[in-house]
């Protein structure tokens, strides 16, 4: 499985429990995506889903907990810290290869069925994650809401960012350079809901430069802004905050995947027998 930071990678910011709970966090919400792949009872899933959801957004919570009130304060609504904690996160997020991708799903003929598969998954795990935030409002002494808003903000953008990186894997068109770089590539591809520059494909030498900038920050600050402001109604009381929350989510993750995968096909991939090598 390729991802974007190698095992063992150095990580200067943050003390070394935050780092390895981040991990932590970044593997399973990538067991919850590829779980939610898997062909199982609908009914038995769902409730399994939305027990890991639950599970992921408070520990998450925790994790931007210890980064202080006025971090989390600042998080709870699309501010600087919550994008300074998804461009720490995303070299972290696990991603597969087109030859893992097709090696897990033999049945897949081409890529889109595969994508399909894909978007299949990552709109149930944001779907779970969307019910784990609406299911901590019905406890009796509920966690602070906005740091659940924040936490499942950041874990819904960490499932639809693995989908845009492993989609462009899907159609032949993945991002080079280091981890960092890749990962900075597919956040530029999640603010602006699109397929990664055009322009770094055809000079991909423009990896090796590439960085995160006052501008792409300014577009994933608005991004996680307008994301947060439309998980309010999650945080309602009762199941009906898990039911909006969770179609929210699937809805939203859908979308964004359908406007990714409209501008990937129109593109060309690197290399024309791409799909063929990944299967041998």
């Amino acid at each position: 499985m390729a991802i974007f930071r190698k095992p063992g990678h150095s990580v200067r910011h943050g003390p070394a429990p935050e780092r390895r709970a981040g991990r932590r966090v970044a593997r399973d919400l990538a067991d919850l995506v590829e779980g939610a792949e898997r062909p199982v009872g609908a009914w038995q899933a769902a409730e399994d889903r939305a027990e890991r959801g639950r599970g992921l957004v408070a520990n998450l919570a925790r994790l931007l907990g210890t980064g202080g009130r006025a971090a989390v304060k600042g998080a709870a609504f699309g501010g600087r810290a919550l994008t300074e904690q998804l461009v720490q996160a995303a070299p972290r997020i696990p991603v597969r290869s087109l030859a893992t991708l097709r090696a897990q799903h033999p049945g897949a003929a081409d890529p889109e069925q595969l994508a399909d598969l894909l978007v299949l998954g990552a709109a149930r795990a944001s779907s779970a994650l969307g019910a784990g935030v609406g299911a901590a409002a019905m406890l009796p002494m509920p966690p602070a809401m906005p740091v659940e808003i924040a936490a499942e903000t950041l874990a819904v953008a960490a499932v639809e960012l693995k989908l845009i990186a492993e989609l462009h894997e899907v159609y032949g068109v993945p991002a080079t350079g280091s981890v960092t770089q890749r990962a900075a590539a597919y956040l530029g591809a999640w603010a602006d809901r699109r397929g990664i520059d055009v322009a770094l494909l055809a000079r991909p030498a423009g990896f090796a430069t590439l960085a995160l900038g006052a501008e792409v920050r300014r577009r994933l600050r608005h991004r996680l802004a307008r994301s947060s402001l439309r998980r309010l109604p999650s945080v309602t009381p009762l199941l009906v905050g898990a039911g909006i929350g969770a179609t929210v989510n699937r809805r939203d993750t859908r979308r964004l995947a359908g406007e990714v995968r409209e501008d990937l096909r129109r593109r060309r991939p690197a290399d024309p027998g791409y799909w063929g090598a990944a299967g041998a």
